[in-house]
């Protein structure tokens, strides 16, 4: 099998066999049709003629080495290559190349940069901000209060419907990474702004609106389910007024909800269920960027830490 052929059954099985979310496909894709473009333009072939069993170290080596030229970050980097390896390693297992040359490939290491949040009282600003006259400005503050009170992804917000939320026991089941479900607890204020939202949301609906729009919980002012584009204007618009922060994003928001529940005292355990991780290691970065933790954490351990106190 030659060409971009063997790439879509790839995804296809990232898809059925790994339960891999829609944004990882895509980046797999992306990624993928980047290194067999390269291929085909060393080679002087066409990808309908390309021919796997050609791929070695070298030409890997030299499409990293042509992406580190362009000065790409650590972070995509590191996924591309791990694209490539994946998709190496699929071959190798079906017999369609006898060797896989990326089994000893290095995935470079990450920058670890810490993740921005947003103080408290500007997270309430933010929300008074809100203009709640109309059934859009409604919307706005419960999906806003909604992501704060859960912590949860983007992709998590736009992909509820109706059925998940429920409002009387303050808790909404969302669809995580690799199609795992889990259920979130949210806070009274953010209870109180999903039910003004939902007494008005059938306002929302229109002629343009579809079964899976009349199922979804948020929709557009034209009656369409939410998505994310919108969703990270709106938030970009509302944080732009209250925060100097570089990343005025949705997933400021998520860090935001982590590092204020580790400077209140919630475990990190606890943390990293919330937020749906799969590893303890990626909540663990919340650690740094909490200054209050940390002060606790000194103060109840270190046996000179409250000196300055008894003195």
């Amino acid at each position: 099998m030659s060409g971009y052929k063997l790439l879509d059954r790839f995804i296809r099985f990232m898809e059925v066999e790994r339960n891999a979310s829609q944004n990882t496909r895509q980046a797999y894709q992306r990624d993928l049709r980047q290194f067999l473009d390269f291929c085909c333009e060393q080679w002087k072939t066409d990808p309908e003629a390309i021919d796997y069993r050609r791929i070695d170290r070298l030409i890997i080596r030299l499409w990293l080495g042509s992406l580190m030229q362009e000065k790409y970050a650590k972070t995509t980097l590191a996924r591309k290559t791990a694209s490539v390896r994946s998709f190496l390693k699929y071959c190798y297992k079906r017999g369609m190349i006898h060797h896989n040359p990326a089994q000893l490939l290095m995935v470079p290491k990450k920058d670890r940069k810490l993740p921005k949040s947003i103080r408290p009282e500007q997270i309430e600003l933010m929300m008074e901000l809100v203009d709640t006259e109309t059934a859009g400005g409604k919307r706005d503050l419960a999906f806003l209060e909604l992501l704060y009170s859960s912590g949860m992804r983007l992709s998590e917000l736009t992909t509820l419907n109706m059925p998940d939320i429920d409002v009387n026991n303050n808790r909404v089941k969302v669809q995580g990474k690799g199609s795992k479900q889990r259920v979130i607890p949210f806070g009274n204020t953010a209870r109180e702004a999903l039910v003004r939202y939902l007494e008005c949301r059938s306002e929302l609906i229109g002629k343009k609106s579809v079964e899976d729009d009349r199922n979804a919980l948020f929709l557009t002012d034209t009656g369409k389910r939410i998505y994310p584009r919108l969703i990270q204007r709106k938030v970009r618009g509302y944080l732009s007024r209250v925060s100097e922060v570089t990343c005025k994003s949705p997933h400021a928001i998520r860090h935001s909800f982590a590092t204020h529940l580790l400077d209140r005292g919630a475990g990190i355990r606890v943390i990293k269920e919330l937020l749906g991780h799969a590893d303890l290691s990626a909540t663990q970065i919340y650690t740094g960027t909490s200054i209050e933790h940390l002060r606790k954490s000194y103060q109840s351990a270190h046996p000179r830490a409250d000196t300055r106190d008894e003195n």
